[in-house]
């Protein structure tokens, strides 16, 4: 049986954590873009959460995630030198790297740790990167060193006005590119909404954008066709065709309403299971 063991955790703000896992058999064939399947213990459900860096010769995968709900909730509470039960990857077609010319990365909330290795490589392969990273407010802006230290530039937003400009990513996005700003691609990640906006905006700037649609997905190998996905009228499967498609031929309202299908279910079962442990909740 593989050890996947913590070997290094940290909370990067409050209900944001990073985690190292011993796994070397992923992190010497993970590439950007791919994602693992982590389960916490034996009865935990399945988690999908993108590979936010790795090391073949250290034998480890760094994971980003937010504690949203039961699962994540008890990944969140396990720490350095436990075991998770298992991981499996890494899963997903790998990002599709060449040299564009002017790269937009576009990342909002936790995701933005998920677009540092995209943006790496991007950069790597001879791109200028500019990024683009939106949270509610300055304390969630994670990774945003990293981002910076791979980035030629870096454009910051913020909901409350805290820090950078005041309001969303893509309206930022949206100005810049009303504003002059001519990148050869723009790939995105983040919530679905905020997905579906950046490809309003750049559909109307005629700007060929990615979309990673890795927050949608259960089993991560096709088999449960949660992550079903329409694209240009086809069923695609998120964890086997993807996790990246062309977000202009994105069906966004049919993919937000089923992402919104269960949320009433995972209030219940988030407030059931933080109420066990002591922890009163409003909702």
């Amino acid at each position: 049986m593989m050890n996947f063991e913590i070997i290094n955790r940290k909370n990067l703000t409050e209900g944001i954590v990073e985690m190292d896992v011993h796994a070397p058999r992923v992190a010497c064939a993970a590439r950007p873009g791919q994602f693992v399947i982590v389960m916490a213990c034996e009865e935990c459900e399945r988690i999908p959460l993108t590979l936010v860096d790795w090391s073949c010769r250290g034998g480890w995968i760094r994971l980003v995630f937010q504690e949203v709900g039961v699962s994540t909730y008890k990944l969140g509470m396990m720490d350095v030198g436990e075991r998770l039960y298992h991981v499996a990857g890494p899963l997903g077609n790998p990002t599709h790297i060449d040299k564009f010319g002017t790269v937009a990365i576009v990342a909002g909330g936790v995701a933005i740790a998920a677009a540092y290795p995209i943006a790496r490589a991007f950069k790597e392969a001879g791109n200028t990167v500019v990024s683009f990273i939106g949270a509610r407010n300055s304390r969630l802006l994670i990774y945003r060193d990293h981002i910076a230290k791979i980035s030629d530039e870096v454009h910051i937003s913020t909901d409350d006005g805290s820090e950078g400009f005041k309001g969303f990513v893509t309206q930022l996005l949206e100005k810049r590119l009303a504003d002059g700003f001519k990148p050869d691609l723009v790939w995105v990640v983040g919530p679905a909404p905020m997905m579906r906006s950046c490809s309003v905006v750049t559909k109307r700037f005629g700007v060929k954008t990615i979309a990673s649609l890795n927050p949608i997905m259960v089993c991560g190998m096709g088999m449960c066709g949660a992550c079903r996905v329409r694209i240009k009228n086809e069923i695609r499967f998120t964890c086997v065709d993807g996790p990246e498609f062309d977000a202009w031929d994105v069906d966004w309202d049919e993919l937000l309403h089923r992402l919104s299908a269960y949320r009433e279910e995972e209030s219940y079962a988030l407030k059931l299971f933080l109420e066990s442990r002591g922890i009163k909740v409003s909702r």
